[in-house]
């Protein structure tokens, strides 16, 4: 079975296509295409903007993604289109095309949740069996365990995700936007080397990050170079701290948070995998934290490039088939979006472990 996947709950817009070849076959991806719409250093991204920008890219885009799959319309079974959480004015520039795309092509329609499309994904990929699951991303932050045919979220954040609190230190900092301001903090993060004291938020499995950002950005006014030297952030040496210094000092700070509940988590379930989703799982140091953490407990960290952890549509596409191949649908007058679905409101009925 072939699906085509449309995701666009954030700044980008993705399409995928994927095969599902026979149950005890690995799926395979066909296409996976992505656009992202970014916007000037110190600056966020409006959801009216962003719906626009994947109005305008939509549908060049599933015309790549078909040419590059080598299929033609009659092969794909199904449309799967992100249902929610996210931004709505995006959402609903990508429900409008799939249901579009079901009018004309005449196929069957299934809403996923984009939280699971992430999942799913890297189970598919890394063949993590049944681990903890990371998920950390611009809007959301979670720390997952399946049971029962649910995903059950064991721990969360309390206020912002922890991708927002990176995204909005960048603009802080006036770190660029492109190819996406994670990525640059990390980079600043790895020329890095003295370690500031922010605020170290853990309550039960839950974290906060609102204000180690609001502490991170009153020490970032202390380091600007229109500053008198003398009045400027030092370490307790004496050394100038720097806009690295301060980007390696808030991912040590917040990935140490994760780590610890996460690993909480997986004592708790018994669980010696812990997988690591969302476009903050793509950050090398999350990833390296993480596997150090597990190898310590005799496990495994497992973890996708960008191509998989940033958003994409070929996650929406295989969480989508592995739905529509247990016999769930969407009818045309129930293709909505929302921006709260959270992730154990799916019953997961392509799981029987």
């Amino acid at each position: 079975m072939i699906a085509i996947g449309l995701e666009g709950s954030a700044n980008k817009i993705g399409v995928g296509i994927i095969s599902h070849p026979s149950p005890n076959k690995p799926p395979v991806v066909l296409a996976n295409l992505r656009h992202t719409f970014i916007s000037p250093p110190g600056e966020g991204f409006l959801p009216k903007d962003t719906a626009i920008h994947h109005r305008a890219w939509v549908v060049r885009l599933i015309k790549q993604s078909v040419r590059q799959a080598g299929v033609k319309i009659k092969d794909i079974d199904v449309i799967c289109y992100t249902k929610g959480p996210g931004m709505g004015p995006p959402l609903q520039s990508v429900a409008l095309a799939a249901r579009t795309l079901s009018i004309l092509w005449n196929k069957p329609l299934v809403g996923v949740n984009h939280c699971v499309g992430h999942i799913e994904m890297g189970r598919a990929i890394t063949h993590a069996t049944n681990p903890v699951v990371l998920y950390v991303s611009g809007g959301n932050t979670q720390v997952i365990a399946y049971s029962q045919n649910r995903y059950r979220i064991f721990g969360e954040t309390m206020d912002i995700a922890i991708g927002n609190c990176i995204d909005r230190f960048a603009r802080t900092l006036m770190i660029p936007n492109d190819p996406f301001p994670g990525y640059n903090v990390e980079q600043y993060a790895k020329r890095g080397s003295i370690l500031v004291d922010l605020p170290y938020t853990v309550k039960g499995m839950d974290v906060s990050f609102s204000g180690i950002l609001a502490a991170a950005d009153l020490l970032a006014g202390q380091i600007g170079e229109d500053i008198p030297e003398k009045k400027r952030l030092r370490s307790e040496e004496g050394e100038l701290v720097t806009k690295e210094d301060l980007c390696f000092s808030l991912q040590e700070t917040i990935f140490a948070m994760l780590v610890e509940i996460t690993e909480r988590a997986m004592a708790h379930v018994g669980t010696a995998q812990v997988l690591v989703v969302g476009g903050v799982g793509s950050n090398e140091r999350l990833q390296e934290m993480m596997a150090l953490m597990a190898r310590d407990r005799g496990g495994s960290g497992f973890a996708t490039d960008e191509r998989f952890c940033i958003d994409n549509g070929i996650m929406i596409a295989h969480a989508g088939l592995l739905e529509y191949q247990t016999g769930v649908t969407t009818k045309l007058e129930d293709s909505t979006c929302t921006q709260r679905f959270r992730t154990d409101e799916v019953f997961v009925g392509w799981r029987d472990d």
